[in-house]
C-alpha cells in the first residue's frame, strides 16, 4: 500500500487517467471495466467522466456509465417506502441487469455492446436506449454508490472514501436516511479495502489518492 497522495481535483483525474491508460484488459476482453465507488456526496459520476474526457488523448476510448441507469422501478425499489435505509443499500440498484447488459458484454468473450442506460428513473421506465459498440481496448467508468460486494465483474475499482463524520457533515438533511445505508456498506462489505485505487474525499477540494490491489 501506498502513502496517500495529496492532489488538486484535476490533477487526481489526470493520475487515474494515467493509471487506467496503462492497465490491461484482461484476455479476451473487449474492454477495462471500472467501478467509480462512492456516495453522492464525492460526485463519483463526475470524477469518471473527468477521468473518461482524458483518456482518448492517452489512447484509450472512454465511456461512462452511471449506475443510476440501472436502478430497479419505483414498486420494487421503494416497496418499503421513500427513505428505507435497508432499501437503499439492498434494493435499488438491479446488478444483475448491470451485469447482463454492461459487464458482461464487455468481459471475456462478450459480444462488445453495451447497453448506457436501462431505465429512466424520472420518467419511472424503460430508457429504450439501443445497445452501443466499445471500440477494442476502451475503459468502461461505471459510477455510482454501494457497487463492490454484489459479485459485479470489475475489473479495476476506485472507491472515493468519505469518512462517516465527513458523510453526516457534507450530505444535505433530505439525503439523511440514506447515512445508515453507508455505515452497514462500509462495516459489512469495507469497500476500502477491497479498491485498488482509493480517493480520500472527506474534502472535495483536496483529495487524496492511495494506491493498492493491482497498482501497489
Amino acid at each position: 500500500m501506498s502513502r496517500p497522495e495529496p492532489l488538486t481535483p484535476e490533477a487526481l483525474a489526470d493520475r487515474l487517467a494515467g493509471l487506467l491508460a496503462g492497465a490491461e484488459c484482461p484476455a479476451g476482453a473487449v474492454a477495462l471495466r471500472v467501478a467509480v465507488d462512492g456516495p453522492d456526496v464525492a460526485a463519483p459520476a463526475d470524477l469518471a467522466a473527468a477521468v473518461a474526457d482524458r483518456l482518448p488523448v492517452l489512447g484509450r476510448p472512454a465511456v461512462v456509465v452511471p449506475a443510476a441507469g440501472f436502478l430497479r422501478p419505483a414498486s420494487l425499489r421503494l416497496e418499503h417506502g421513500r427513505t428505507d435505509p435497508d432499501a437503499r443499500y439492498t434494493d435499488w440498484l438491479d446488478a444483475g441487469a448491470l451485469a447482463r447488459e454492461v459487464l458482461d458484454p464487455l468481459g471475456p468473450g462478450g459480444s462488445g455492446d453495451y447497453l448506457p442506460v436501462l431505465w429512466d428513473v424520472v420518467r419511472d421506465r424503460a430508457a429504450r436506449a439501443r445497445p452501443r459498440p466499445m471500440p477494442p481496448g476502451g475503459v468502461l467508468l461505471v459510477a455510482g454508490p454501494l457497487l463492490q460486494g454484489l459479485g459485479l465483474a470489475f475489473d479495476v475499482v476506485v472507491h472515493l472514501r468519505v469518512a462517516a463524520a465527513a458523510r453526516r457533515r457534507r450530505t444535505p438533511a433530505e439525503q439523511a436516511w440514506e447515512l445508515p445505508a453507508f455505515d452497514r456498506y462500509d462495516a459489512e462489505v469495507d469497500p476500502t479495502s477491497l479498491a485498488d485505487a482509493v480517493v480520500l474525499a472527506d474534502s472535495p477540494d483536496h483529495p487524496a489518492l492511495l494506491l493498492q490491489g493491482r497498482f501497489s
